[in-house]
């Protein structure tokens, strides 16, 4: 007698094990089945659409992935590109023993270059229009190394903002907001006050546009007004003072590290304060809306194992002779549910190699194919008004794709088990008494 299948060895890893073990007519006969016969159609067409379900899943999940992956990069590049990688801070904002904290910082490995900085918030007022700002003030030369701010200027140079002249660069969203151009003067109202008669009074200087930048990013184009620091350090009444020392870092990702090792060496009133904590409720965010996300595309292929399931069932139902047959002739119940499991699998990895291939391929045209439909619709995705970024970025992984592709596999051999268990569990006679 062959030895019996007890139900507690259907598993992934007892399918592969059938798999490996494959004689040349179990894989022959699998995938005859596969095939169109004359007798039925359908199970033919249910598998087509099982082929077609499974690769539209796990297309569908590598391009979502690799979209996700591309407004993650995308984001933080353009955050990066205005922000430091590593800030050291002081309590109350005023740093002013910063000569001595900027050559500590410096000499940090990791750290490629580093400079003092002064922050506050502000007011800007050009004619009847008033802004809200946060208001940066930094050393040209320095931050050139620090930043790509020098490279976002659309007009204008960062090398304009020169000690004493008071010149200012705006967002410019913040400058077609206040309908401000190149060469006008515009108001900044600085929160920090003088005690007159008639109570507190808000400071204000006038700062001429010297400069207009764009990032791309609503934040920081709707809100940041960069002037030169010794004219921050006036206006915000800061004497030698500085807000605190921003530095760029050789590898962006060792950051939390740097700002851990940076901690033990400063005195306890000193922060440092690295990009990742800055934005850590974003990243953390698209990461937990990324693993959601896979999870629920995962579905699509788990439906399209389900059709696989139907699939095959009929299939046994369909071949009840032809098993019986097999079984007479010497074919041993484990090789009956290889030949179906065969069947199976076939559907499952040309489904799953179809929707990689299509997948790889939209992932990576992207740009072309989203401003193509955007023009035949006469739409925008992405208003610029609402979202960081205006494109659809794509950033395709090619270690995602695997894992996709093996999640895929894994779920078809699953769905392959339970009907190729019943179709070993076929006995001959049964099936042959009404032939």
């Amino acid at each position: 007698m062959p030895r019996p299948l007890p139900c507690g060895t259907l598993t992934p890893v007892f399918g592969i094990h059938l798999l490996f073990t494959l004689q040349p007519y179990e894989l022959f006969i699998g995938l005859r089945y596969t095939r169109a016969k004359r007798r039925n159609h359908f199970i033919s067409f249910i598998s087509l659409i099982s082929m077609l379900g499974m690769g539209l899943g796990v297309m569908a999940l590598i391009v979502v992935l690799s979209v996700m992956n591309g407004f993650q990069k995308e984001i933080r590049e353009r955050m990066l590109g205005a922000s430091p990688h590593l800030e050291v801070v002081a309590d109350g904002g005023r740093m002013y023993d910063w000569p001595v904290v900027l050559d500590r910082v410096a000499r940090h490995p990791q750290v490629a270059a580093a400079a003092p900085y002064v922050s506050g918030q502000g007011m800007l007022s050009f004619g009847q229009s008033v802004q809200g700002v946060m208001v940066r003030g930094i050393d040209p030369a320095r931050e050139t190394a620090i930043t790509e701010l020098s490279s976002k200027i659309k007009v204008g140079a960062l090398e304009d903002l020169r000690e004493g002249e008071f010149n200012i660069v705006l967002g410019s969203d913040l400058a077609r907001a206040l309908g401000v151009k190149m060469g006008e003067k515009v108001m900044l109202i600085a929160p920090q006050g003088q005690i007159t008669p008639a109570g507190m009074m808000p400071r204000l200087k006038q700062f001429r546009v010297a400069g207009i930048f764009e990032i791309g990013m609503a934040p920081y184009d709707s809100s940041l007004a960069l002037i030169q620091m010794n004219d921050a350090q006036k206006l915000f009444l800061l004497g030698d003072a500085v807000t605190g020392i921003s530095s760029k870092l050789r590898d962006i990702d060792l950051a939390p590290r740097v700002a851990q090792e940076l901690q033990s060496e400063l005195p306890p009133e000193l922060y440092a304060n690295d990009w990742t904590h800055q934005n850590s409720n974003y990243f953390k965010a698209v990461q937990m809306e990324k693993r959601m996300m896979f999870i629920i595309l995962s579905l699509i292929v788990a439906v399209a194992a389900f059709n696989i399931v139907s699939t095959l069932v009929m299939a046994v139902t369909d071949k009840q002779a032809d098993i019986a047959i097999l079984r007479t002739l010497g074919a041993s119940p484990r090789s009956i549910m290889k030949i179906f499991i065969v069947q199976g699998v076939v559907i499952g990895v040309i489904g799953t190699l179809t929707g990689c291939l299509g997948g790889i391929a939209l992932a990576l045209n992207l740009d072309v194919v989203i401003p193509f439909i955007e023009q035949s619709l006469g739409v925008q995705f992405l208003a610029k008004d609402v979202y960081y970024i205006t494109e659809l970025p794509s950033d395709l992984r090619y270690a995602e794709v695997a894992l996709i592709a093996a999640m895929s596999f894994l779920i078809s051999l699953l769905a392959t088990l339970y009907p190729s268990y019943r179709a070993s569990k076929t006995q001959p006679a049964e099936a042959l008494r009404y032939e």
